[in-house]
C-alpha cells in the first residue's frame, strides 16, 4: 500500500505539472511531456485495477454475510446475479417518433387497385420528413433573400478577398514583430528605400543636434568620412546607437527607440558614407574600410 501510494503521488506531480518538470530537467520538453502522459495514462489504469480490487472485494464481503445468515450457495447465487428483465417491446415507440404504421395493419393501408400484381400502400409521408422538406425551402428562399437580393452576406469572392486582407494585416503583424527582434548580432544592412526613409526621419528627429543636419559633424563626429571611433560595420553603428558610448557624450537610444528604428538608423548612417557634405568637421579615429559595401560588391560580382 505505501509504494502504491508513492506511484500515485508521483504520477499526479507529472500529470497536473509537466511544463514545470520540463523546465526544472535537462530532458527536453517533449520528452518530459511524453513521460507526464505516460504517467497519467498509467495513473488512470492503476485507477480503474484498484476499483475492480475493491469491488471484488464487497462481492466476496457480500457472501461471507449471506453465507452467515444461513444463504445456500443457490440463494446466494440468486442474489448476486438476479435474473434480467424482459427487454420491452420499443417499436411502438420508434413507430410514433418516425410516424410510421406497424406491419400487422399493412393490410388495411392497402388501396384498391393494382397493376401486374404491384398493390400499394395508402401510407403518408411521414410528418417529420414532411418538415425537413419545407424547412429546406425556407432555408433557400432565406439564403436567395439574403446573399443575392439584399446582399447582406459575402459571395464566395468577396469572402476570398475579405480573408486575403485579414491574411495581410496579420502578416504585417508578424513582420512587424519580427522586426522587432533584430538585435546587434542579427542586424543586416540594407538599401531598401522604405527602410533608408524611415532612418532619415529618425535621423532628423534626433541625431541632427549632434552630428548635423547632413551627418558632417557637430558634438558628435563626421558620420560620412572613412574615419570611425567604434567601428563602421552595420553591427557596430547597432550597438553603438542601442547603447551608447556616454564618456564620449553618445546617449543609448535603447529605451527610446524600437530595435527596428534602430537598424533603419544604423543603415541610414551607413547609405551617407561617402556624400561630402558641406562644412564637414575633422576626422576621428582610425580610417577603416566599407567592408558591408566590400562584401556586397563581392556578392553581386559572384551572382554576376
Amino acid at each position: 500500500m505505501r509504494y502504491l501510494k508513492g506511484i500515485l503521488l508521483l504520477g499526479l506531480v507529472f500529470a497536473f505539472n509537466p511544463a514545470k518538470a520540463a523546465d526544472d530537467s535537462l530532458l527536453p520538453a517533449d520528452v518530459m511531456n511524453y513521460i507526464g502522459y505516460g504517467l497519467i495514462v498509467f495513473t488512470l489504469i492503476l485507477f480503474v485495477v484498484v476499483l475492480l480490487v475493491v469491488l471484488r472485494a464487497f462481492n466476496v464481503l457480500t457472501k461471507v454475510v449471506l453465507k452467515s445468515q444461513g444463504y445456500t450457495e443457490e440463494q446466494i447465487a440468486a442474489e448476486m446475479k438476479p435474473s434480467k428483465k424482459e427487454k420491452k417491446d420499443n417499436s411502438q415507440v420508434w413507430n410514433k417518433l418516425l410516424s410510421l404504421r406497424p406491419l400487422s395493419e399493412e393490410k388495411d393501408l392497402l388501396m384498391e387497385h393494382e397493376y401486374d400484381g404491384i398493390q400499394e400502400l395508402d401510407n403518408p409521408t411521414p410528418s417529420w420528413f414532411m418538415f425537413l422538406f419545407y424547412s429546406t425551402i425556407v432555408f433557400a428562399v432565406c439564403y436567395l433573400l439574403i446573399y443575392h437580393v439584399f446582399g447582406i452576406g459575402q459571395l464566395q469572392y468577396d469572402e476570398y478577398k475579405t480573408e486575403v486582407a485579414q491574411a495581410d494585416i496579420a502578416k504585417k503583424e508578424y513582420l512587424s514583430k519580427q522586426a522587432n527582434r533584430v538585435d546587434e548580432t542579427t542586424v543586416k544592412l540594407t538599401k531598401d528605400p522604405a527602410v533608408l526613409a524611415s532612418g532619415q526621419a529618425i535621423f532628423k528627429q534626433n541625431c541632427v543636434v549632434c552630428h548635423g543636419q547632413h551627418a558632417e559633424g557637430k558634438v558628435g563626429p563626421n558620420l560620412t568620412d572613412d574615419f570611425w571611433l567604434h567601428g563602421n560595420k552595420i553591427n557596430d553603428l547597432f550597438k553603438t546607437i542601442k547603447y551608447g558610448v556616454l564618456t564620449k557624450g553618445m546617449l543609448s537610444w535603447e529605451k527610446t527607440l524600437s530595435p527596428k528604428q534602430i537598424s533603419d538608423v544604423a543603415n541610414y548612417v551607413k547609405s551617407l558614407h561617402g556624400t561630402n557634405p558641406p562644412n564637414p568637421k575633422e576626422p576621428q579615429g582610425i580610417k577603416m574600410l566599407d567592408v558591408d559595401s566590400t562584401k556586397a560588391v563581392t556578392k553581386a560580382l559572384k551572382k554576376a
